[in-house]
């Protein structure tokens, strides 16, 4: 298992569209100047990839642009769907302060 961080107070939880109790954590730790992004299965990491908090702002424009292309309409399903369910807490998805483990292919 690889080095231990203490949780971190700024961070989030994504659910996978595919279900399973498959989960994206982003945390930032701002001694290290680092954001990590682990992918989860249930309560185990599967993998986990730490990005300089300088390119931060470069992966967010992108996933901006592919949230909203240019010229894009939002479809008639986006704007009737129902509120998204809150991610699940820490607690429900197991220890998040695991960072390492082999690489998710």
């Amino acid at each position: 298992m690889g080095e231990v961080l203490p949780m971190p107070t700024v961070g989030d939880v994504f659910q996978d569209v595919r279900g399973d109790d498959r989960t994206m954590r982003v945390s930032y730790h701002q001694d290290r100047g680092i954001t990590v992004v682990s992918l989860w299965a249930g309560t185990v990491c599967r993998g986990s990839f730490r990005l300089a908090t300088e390119d931060v702002g470069r992966l967010a424009a992108l996933l901006s642009d592919i949230a909203s292309p240019p010229g894009a309409t939002p479809s008639p399903a986006a704007e009737t769907a129902p509120e998204a369910q809150p991610a699940p807490s820490p607690e429900q998805t197991g220890d998040v302060r695991m960072s390492a483990v082999p690489r998710v292919a």
